[in-house]
Parts: structure tokens; sequence; C-alpha cells
């Protein structure tokens, strides 16, 4: 019996991946990239696996969430890796690659392949014709998906379930934040744990919001339009607005009442757990386009938070995502449509290895050579653990430990890194060596 063919829409980081690894088991596979027929705004070279914004993989360091999802990816063979690797240029402990040398041997790559054809050709609409004859379908279209794509993706995910721009708070470790400045309690309800309070006196405030004024910001890309709607505005131009914005705002202490003083703080910050375990606190309402070094400086300056670790920062920027857990199968299946697929950053993952790992679980997945979601306390799990998380606004992520389950026990910095790490390894392995890789 013939092995039914897939059809990739998309030649980037997770297109590439996924259409590699199902050629690769033998599976027929077309990759339709619009390349040189169209460009986005974004992209200016023919090859596949462009990278846009950075030549940096980022770090390397095997006790850090994305040191260990390199591993992760290179013991299930990634391409994106292999071709990383031969393409890498001296960057400390970072891996970071010649763009050009990268997007050269990732398209040579693929097109050598058996079982590998390379269309040139823009896919309009999940019902174009040339996709019929294909048994399943990946999307894997990028941030940046053409206008009639996304027209076609929002009709089969729910207009409401579709979105077009980020807006990311910073994530802290809870274990760095100084308990004795801060508090656990909900507005009203202080015998509640949902929140924890950073609560700042009028000098404390002041000096914060002239730092947010002040603070170095990221200039928007050339294909990005400054635009920012009124639910989710950067922190810093909510300050921008009047000195007591942010006081009637995402800092307003109404409700709340600092145990230290039996009193209403004049503002407060506060954090939302991030986990079920509560090991990682989200900054509510401080989505920011701040540079991250002004970012880990002015965020300091937060009573409980000077000497805050930080696993993610925040961010503002151009992107097209979908609600996962809502639309999207465990398998990345759209509900609404079935045999269509989404890999990368349509997801609702964060980052170029992110991204590409996503089409190699589903490579791998639609080509029968793995049959499960690795576990959650490895890198690949947390991260495709999150897409199937619901949240009131979901938003996307990259790798970290905040992800993760808990360890169920205290351990300093260093410490609690090393058992992260040691524990990903463990499960990571177990779950491989019970899978077919055929």
């Amino acid at each position: 019996m013939s092995t039914p063919a897939i059809a990739v829409i998309g030649g980037g980081l997770a297109g590439s991946e996924a259409a590699y690894q199902l050629a690769r088991s033998g599976v027929p596979t077309t990759l339709f990239e619009m390349k040189p027929v169209r460009f986005s705004p974004a992209h200016n070279q023919e090859g596949l696996a462009e990278l846009v914004c950075s030549n940096s993989l980022r770090s390397t360091d095997p006790e850090s969430g994305i040191g260990l999802l390199k591993q992760e990816m290179e013991l299930l063979e990634s391409v994106i890796m292999q071709v990383a690797r031969h393409t890498a240029i001296p960057a400390g402990k970072a891996l970071a690659v010649d763009r050009r040398l990268f997007s050269t041997a990732m398209t040579e790559q693929l097109e050598r392949m058996d079982h590998l054809t390379i269309v040139r050709k823009e896919i309009t609409s999940l019902d174009d014709p040339d996709l019929e004859p294909f048994a399943k379908v990946i999307i894997a279209a990028g941030p940046l998906a053409s206008p009639p794509l996304t027209a076609s993706l929002m009709e089969a995910a729910g207009e409401e379930d579709l979105y077009f721009y980020d807006a990311i708070a910073p994530i802290v470790v809870t274990e760095s934040i100084d308990m004795d400045k801060a508090f656990w309690g909900s507005r009203y309800h202080p015998e509640e744990k949902d929140y924890l309070n950073c609560p700042l006196n009028e000098e404390e405030y002041t000096a914060l919001v002239q730092a947010l004024k002040q603070g170095t910001r990221v200039k928007p890309r050339e294909f990005e339009q400054a635009i920012h709607f009124d639910g989710c505005l950067p922190i810093e131009t909510m300050a921008d607005r009047g000195d007591q914005t942010l006081a009637f705002g995402p800092l307003k202490p109404v409700g709340l009442i600092d145990p230290r003083t039996g009193k209403q703080p004049f503002a407060c910050v506060q954090l939302r757990s991030e986990n079920r375990d509560k090991t990682a606190m989200n900054m509510v309402g401080f989505q920011t386009k701040l540079t991250y070094p002004e970012q880990q400086r002015i965020f300091s300056m937060i009573p409980g938070l000077e000497h805050a670790e930080f696993e993610r920062m925040g961010s503002i920027h151009r992107n097209t995502f979908v609600n996962a857990p809502k639309v999207l199968t465990p398998q990345m299946e759209l509900k609404n449509k079935p045999g269509f697929f989404l890999a990368g950053q349509i997801t609702g993952v964060e980052g170029y290895l992110e991204s590409a790992a996503t089409g190699l679980w589903l490579g791998l997945f639609l080509a029968g050579r793995i049959t499960s979601l690795p576990p959650v306390t490895t890198a690949l799990g947390a991260l495709l653990n999150h897409l199937q998380t619901p949240a009131k606004k979901f938003q996307p992520s990259n790798v970290n430990f905040g992800l993760m389950p808990g360890l169920n026990r205290r351990a300093s910095k260093k410490d609690r890194k090393k058992l992260y790490a040691a524990r990903a390894v463990n499960d990571f392995t177990t779950w491989l060596q019970g899978e077919p890789r055929t």
C-alpha cells in the first residue's frame, strides 16, 4: 500500500523541519513555499529557513530551558540543529549561525531529499485545489502569514481565536521574590493566594514611573507598525499618559491590604501564578517594549523584586497565532478542520527553536516515528503542554522552567536549575526509549 501524501505550507524553520522528518521517513511530502513569487514584509532571501530578526539560537547552557530543548531536538535528529551546528559562528555561550550559509545549507539539504517535492507557489486558502490530493496538511506559515491565508485560517479557527499582536509580560521565579516585602492575597480577599503583591509607597511609585518614562525602548522593526490597543498597552506607554495612570490602572491598590502596615498601599504591583505549583509568577499588566537590560534594571526597583530572576522578559510585537488550547487538539490538529495541523509560531510558541521544535515533533508524529507527547517535565513536553493549557488570555511563550511542574522542594538558584535539567534529561530519555523511531 502506498503511503498517503502530506503537504506542508511554509518553508520557514517549522515547515522545513516537518517536511524533512516526513520525507526521511518515506512519506511523500510536498512543501509549498511562496518565495520568490511573493515575499512577506520581513523576508528578502529566496532560500528556505530564512532567519529574519537575529542569527542567534540562544544559549547552549544545558541547565537552561533553551539549552535543554537543543539537546532534546538533537536526540530527535533535528535537521535544524544539524545545519545550525554546521554553520555556527563564534558567539560565546550562545549558538549563532551565519544566516546566509544556514539558509543555503537548509535549502540544499531539502532539495536533494527523496520523497520531498518543493513547490514555489503561494497557497492562499485551506480550500486551495492544490491541497486536494493530500491526506493531511501542515500549516507552518509563520507569524507573518499572507493576508488571504490568514483570512482562511481565521475562518477555520474562529475570528475571535486568531490574534495578530503579542503582549507578553515578564515571568519571575517565585523563590527569587523577597517575601518579607511581598504578600499573597486577592483584591478584597486577603485569605486567598491567587496573586502575589508588591506594595509601593508614593515615593517608590513616583521613581518607578519616571524610570519607565525614561527607559530605553525597542524600536519597531521595519515591517511592524507601532499600533497598540488600550487593553494591552506597554507599561511605559501608560506611564507616558500621566503620572497617576498606573496607580489607577494595573498598579491600583484598591482592595489590597499590606499585612505589615494594616493599610492599603499607595500602589501595588500584582504577580499572577504562571503554573499550578506557583514556581513562576507573571507580572500583571507589564507587557513592554523596554529593552531587556532596562527591564531588569527598572523592574528591580519594585519592592520585593530587587533580586528577581526572570524566566522570561516582556515584549510586544507583531505576530499571528491561534488560541491553541481552544482550537487545537494535543496533536496540533485544528478541531474545526480535521486533517489540518499547525506548526511553528502560529501555534503560540515564541522563538526560532521553539517553532522548529513543534515542526520536529509534528513531522515525527505524522510519520508514525513517535506516538505520544513527551513528559511535561521535559523542555519539549512543557512547550507542547503550554499549547494545551487553557488561559483567560492565551499568550505565546518560549521554553522556560516556569512551564514545567515544580520540584516540590526548595533549592538555590544554581541547584534548582540543575535539578530541573537532571529531571528533564532522565524523563526525556525514558520517554524516547519507549517510542518506535524506526
